[in-house]
């Protein structure tokens, strides 16, 4: 007799998703941030309300939607199937260029674990080199990857968790001060040039909804984890970057491409520093090698539905996308060549504007859908209130425009060009292949 596999708890979930966002995405924040200073407090506090709207929206949507496909299915609703293929389309493209900046913050750790600077080319090099072990090591399987990954995590999470906690022995009032608006600039500004950083450390925040499949009781526990986990990421967030500024001088951090380790070296010496940048090389690579794998099975399941080329549906015995991940391999080795920059934060910014440019098209998608999920679906009124749904999609949607002003016009025309790419595949793979097809009939 078969029994059957035992679903997540609330707690569980709570963790995964909270896991998710935690991970690599913010350990070269605080020196982007510095450029902008303690001022960016007010971005993180628009950015987590804006994304406490995106993951409760999210909730929603995998909570009453019925079809698969993730955000995909989700936008298939409203937008049909041009939406199902530009939903999954952004999605990939921007874990992508994602697991490209995570290899870089890993790099930068690296380079001051090994008290040593590297030239943009070799930056560039030892980040390519990384991303390729990562994948290599899953070319016989996922065995051991989700495990690695899911301690190696920890190495971002006990310094970054560490430091909001007692981080304020060593905190001075006036170092934070002196950093709040270093450039003069007005408050509009000052926001609207850490928006997109702060998002960019919430992409992860969809996961609860994702994963409703594997929880119990969806409808419950989805909407719960979803609010917990987003607010305590959003306080950690906030507390360990503000603490870090009150530690370590501004002009400190500007030149650092180890943030975090640098604070506990000033904490509790240069060895603690150490420690921490090897913690978090740890945990980047253990990242890498999660998201490398998990990349090219998104690649492999849009294929498999026809949406993505055949190659990334080809596996060997052993299940694995070979192919497709050199393909994918291939995309990101050509995108660190071109986002080559004078320093490793200028690359490490660069990249994650541009994760965050092209994956907020598929949470506007999917906001954007929540009505018709409402409506197709059937839901009684009893099981959602509209008024609060559709606000928190409206909310969304906004805050995701937003987002998308603040970006300078590199990295907004960048995001334009992926999706446009995106959308010319559709046509030409769909709508001129049917009329092609009809034609010969």
């Amino acid at each position: 007799m078969k029994t059957a596999h035992r679903k997540m708890s609330l707690v569980q979930l709570t963790f995964v998703t909270a896991a998710n966002m935690l991970g690599a995405g913010i350990i070269m924040l605080p020196t982007k941030l510095a450029e902008v200073g303690t001022i960016s407090l007010l971005s993180w506090i628009i950015t987590s309300l804006g994304s406490l709207a995106l993951a409760l929206t999210f909730a929603r949507c995998g909570t009453f939607s019925a079809k698969p496909g993730g955000m995909g299915g989700y936008s298939e609703y409203a937008f049909g199937r041009i939406g199902h293929f530009m939903a999954n389309y952004a999605y990939a493209v921007s874990i992508v260029i994602a697991n490209v900046a995570i290899a870089i913050s890993a790099v930068g750790y690296g380079a001051g674990f090994l008290d040593t600077s590297f030239t943009p080319l070799q930056t560039c090099l030892y980040a390519i080199a990384l991303l390729w072990l990562a994948a290599v090591l899953n070319f016989s399987g996922s065995r051991y990857s989700g495990k690695l990954s899911a301690l190696t995590i920890w190495g971002a999470i006990i310094p970054v968790l560490g430091l909001s906690l007692i981080g304020w022995h060593w905190f001075h009032p006036h170092l934070w001060l002196a950093s709040w608006n270093p450039h003069h600039y007005g408050y509009i500004t000052a926001v609207g040039n850490s928006i997109a950083l702060t998002l960019w450390s919430f992409l992860g925040l969809e996961s609860a909804a994702v994963n409703m499949d594997a929880v119990e009781n969806p409808q419950r526990s989805v909407p719960i984890a979803t609010f917990i986990s987003t607010v305590c990421v959003a306080v950690i967030y906030i507390l360990s970057t503000n603490v870090l500024a009150g530690i370590v001088p501004n002009k400190d951090i500007l030149n650092s491409g180890a943030p975090f380790g640098l604070a506990f070296a000033h904490m509790l010496g240069s060895t603690a520093g150490k420690v921490v940048m090897g913690m978090m090389v740890f945990s980047c690579a253990g990242s890498l090698l999660s998201w490398q794998f998990t990349l090219a099975r998104v690649f492999k399941t849009s294929a498999q539905r026809g949406l993505f080329p055949k190659v990334f549906a080809k596996v060997t015995r052993a299940d694995v996308p070979v192919k497709g991940m050199i393909a994918i391999l291939a995309m990101q080795s050509a995108l660190a060549f071109m986002t080559i920059s004078p320093t490793l934060a200028k690359q490490f910014e660069l990249l994650a504007n541009l994760a965050v440019v092209t994956n907020v098209i598929p949470y506007i998608l999917c906001a954007g859908a929540l009505k018709s999920i409402l409506k197709k679906e059937h839901v009684p009124l009893a099981a959602c209130n509209r008024n609060t749904a559709y606000f928190l999609a409206g909310v969304s949607i906004i805050y995701c425009f937003y987002s998308l002003t603040t970006t300078n016009m590199t990295t907004f025309t960048g995001g334009c060009i992926a999706a446009f790419a995106g959308w010319l595949i559709y046509v030409v793979r769909f709508t001129l292949l049917k009329r092609t097809i009809v034609e010969i009939k």
